[in-house]
């Protein structure tokens, strides 16, 4: 098959698949070193790779989930804190083979927008996720619990000028036939020719 069929092939087949459907089991570490090398060759003005990677393996999952509910507990008011919100924090990741922690460590070179250095990381995302399709793993992309609290980036030591992008979920799951994605409008209803 020609290699811009291939590619495109993945990107319709890249989708977005919960962790509470995956099975426990582990993804290869070969696999996953391939999914973060991809990382590695995302676009980025001023060649900064800002992309930051924090890796919980097959046997530490488990502590993502209790760093991310001790920090939800330690920063929500009482009057604002959900036991149910704790316990899905918590038990997020257990069926997850791996979790990877994004974000974004901000340059010092002069006049670099913010926003470039996140479209960057966005990038180094998206190339993970279609590696990571490619090889029939799912994945889950998300941005929920404390993600964007100062606290979540501190514990990961990032400074005050970076940002946290996200959580990649890896997993396996009992359905590896993985169907196109679907879009509720073509392409043509959100372009205009010039």
């Amino acid at each position: 098959m020609e290699l811009s069929l291939i590619v495109r092939a993945i990107i319709k087949k890249r989708r977005t698949t919960s962790p509470d459907h995956f099975n426990g089991k582990p993804v290869d570490k070969q696999i996953v070193q391939e999914i973060l090398d991809a990382a590695n060759w995302a676009p980025n003005h001023k060649t900064t790779e800002p992309w930051r990677l924090f890796i919980f393996e097959p046997n530490k999952v488990k502590n993502f989930g209790k760093l991310h509910a001790q920090l939800y507990k330690e920063h929500t008011p009482e009057n604002n804190f959900l036991e149910k919100k704790y316990q899905k924090l918590l038990h997020r990741a257990d069926k997850a083979s791996h979790v990877i922690v994004v974000g974004m460590s901000r340059s010092n070179v002069p006049g670099l927008p913010e926003q470039e250095e996140v479209a960057a990381v966005a990038c180094a995302i998206q190339n993970m996720l279609l590696v990571a399709t490619s090889h029939n793993v799912a994945c889950f992309w998300g941005t929920g619990g404390m993600c964007y609290h100062p606290s979540f980036k501190y514990a990961f030591g990032l400074e005050d000028k970076d940002l946290m992008l996200g959580f990649i979920f890896l997993g396996k799951t009992d359905n590896d036939d993985l169907e196109d994605g679907k879009r509720h409008s073509s392409i043509g209803e959100k372009i205009k020719w010039m």
